[in-house]
């Protein structure tokens, strides 16, 4: 009720006006960055465009594709150790085609800016963040103990973005060891979870964690892979200290269950593996991701935050920061040699293949220690 009062009150107050009201005025031009480096990424991609505003329908102004891109942008990287500038990557523009087609502005294209690296890698004794070097010194891996400085000239110099970020680095997870193993369930319809700990968040300030459900649906003899997402958790951290997040069973049958059909063309289903991601997130991104959290109170008047800066009394949002990714894939099952390694455990299997949430749903296990000739569980494919 209070919402339709408010509105019946506004436009009481339009309509009783007889002046013209300039709702455009005086426009000060904003630009709009985005960009996260990741050590253990081998491509790194900025977002710069421009905030718009011009008479007509603003829907159909956004429709446009020029509508959001400056004419000219001179966009670069700088890799500093002890305030001496050691690399500079020139940023090339690029076109993706991952936007959403069911929002406001031009789509699905839209234009990044990008340069290129090795990753980082895991060394022989687990740690990560290792950096590959090559014999072109510019492909080498970004370095965790340097700071990145990110460039942006505006219209052949009218004016200029800066910012500059550490990279966050140090994180670990028991998730990636080869004998993890996730137990989903203790009996038949009686179900347990699994703790997926990131051991060390290292230079995080925010964690989340996520799994990709791999599973195999054949049609006759052809199958198709295809993945479901599980966001397990997210969390504010405090640097070098450890987070623990639950992967509960229950969940895991029921995502099975909601994204996959019941379709009777489909012979047969396996569960191939786990995608695990676990991601942190520096200090200047916590902030702006807690800034522009929606609002819960009536004040709608929020505080922007942003760590870049800009020249010639222009206006500029966003960030320029880091993150770091771990991912490891956990495959059902590495080789018959290695059959007392699963990603899922026997129980947890058979609740699958016939337990009441997916049990009509055509999976059987392929696992070597579940087709032992003679001796096969009641739930193997073979």
């Amino acid at each position: 009720m209070m919402k339709f009062i408010f509105a019946f009150a506004t436009f009481a107050i339009l309509c009783s006006c007889n002046e013209k009201i300039d709702l455009i005025g005086d426009f000060k031009e904003t630009v709009v960055v985005y960009g996260l480096l990741d050590h253990s990424d081998s491509m790194h991609y900025v977002k710069i465009t421009r905030a718009f505003i011009g008479p007509g329908n603003a829907l159909e102004i956004a429709q446009i594709e020029d509508s959001s891109y400056f004419d000219v942008v001179d966009a670069s990287i700088e890799e500093i150790q002890g305030g001496t500038v050691l690399r500079t990557w020139i940023l090339k523009d690029t076109l993706i085609e991952n936007k959403d087609t069911n929002g406001v502005f031009y789509a699905p294209f839209q234009k990044v800016y990008y340069f290129k690296t090795l990753p980082t890698t895991i060394s022989s004794s687990g740690a990560f963040g290792t950096v590959q070097t090559s014999p072109n010194q510019m492909m080498s891996s970004l370095n965790p103990d340097n700071q990145y400085r990110l460039k942006a000239v505006i219209n052949s110099g009218e004016f200029e973005v800066t910012g500059i970020t550490n990279l966050v680095n140090g994180m670990t997870t028991t998730a990636t060891s080869q004998n993890f193993t996730f137990k989903f369930a203790s009996n038949p319809g009686e179900y347990k979870a699994t703790s997926v700990t990131i051991s060390n968040t290292g230079s995080a300030h925010v964690v989340n964690a996520e799994l990709g459900i791999r599973i195999a649906e054949y049609i006759a003899t052809e199958p198709s892979v295809k993945t479901i997402g599980w966001r397990i958790g997210e969390s504010d951290v405090l640097p070098n200290t450890s987070k623990t997040f639950s992967a509960n069973g229950v969940t895991f049958y029921n995502l099975v269950n909601s994204n996959v059909t019941d379709d009777a063309l489909i012979d047969e289903r396996n569960f191939l593996g786990f995608e695990v991601t676990v991601t942190g997130g520096s200090e200047d991104l916590n902030n702006y991701i807690t800034v522009n959290q929606p609002s819960s109170s009536l004040a709608q008047n929020k505080p922007t935050y942003t760590n870049l800066e800009v020249t010639n009394d222009y206006r500029v949002i966003g960030i320029f920061s880091s993150i770091q990714t771990i991912k490891t894939y956990r495959p059902f099952y590495i080789s018959p040699q290695q059959a007392f390694i699963r990603a899922i455990d026997k129980k947890s299997t058979q609740e699958l293949c016939e337990g009441p949430i997916t049990g009509l749903l055509q999976f059987c296990s392929k696992h070597p220690a579940d087709n032992v000739l003679g001796n096969e569980e009641s739930f193997a494919c073979n």
